[in-house]
């Protein structure tokens, strides 16, 4: 688990990059790359402390989107605050939650 927020805070604070000469890229590929990291950064949470509140969890959660995004934008390294990605980042944290709850009571 914090081998994954370092590798995803280097990721979202390094300098941008748009680059659409890969056959993959699509306009808002960002937001759904910040909805898939941040659904599997909550996942992970989840699973490093599944009896945490989950008004803690939000809180901890979107305190660290938001903290990414001023950061991005402080920086200037041709990143930007977007309030997009807060929704992608808050509904990827959402998905990570109940993606965890709906697994840890699925009986085998």
């Amino acid at each position: 688990m914090p081998i994954y927020w370092a590798f995803l805070t280097f990721m979202l604070l390094r300098p941008g990059v748009e680059n659409m000469e890969y056959p993959f890229m699509f306009n808002g590929i960002d937001k759904v790359l910040h909805l898939s990291i941040f659904t599997m950064l909550g996942f992970c949470f989840m699973a490093a402390l599944p009896k945490i509140k989950f008004s803690y969890y939000i809180q901890i959660m979107l305190i660290y989107s938001i903290l990414t995004e001023i950061l991005q934008d402080e920086m200037k390294l041709g990143r930007s605050l977007e309030g997009l990605d807060l929704v992608a980042d808050t509904a990827g944290i959402l998905i990570g939650y109940f993606l965890f709850r709906k697994i840890r009571n699925l009986k085998f």
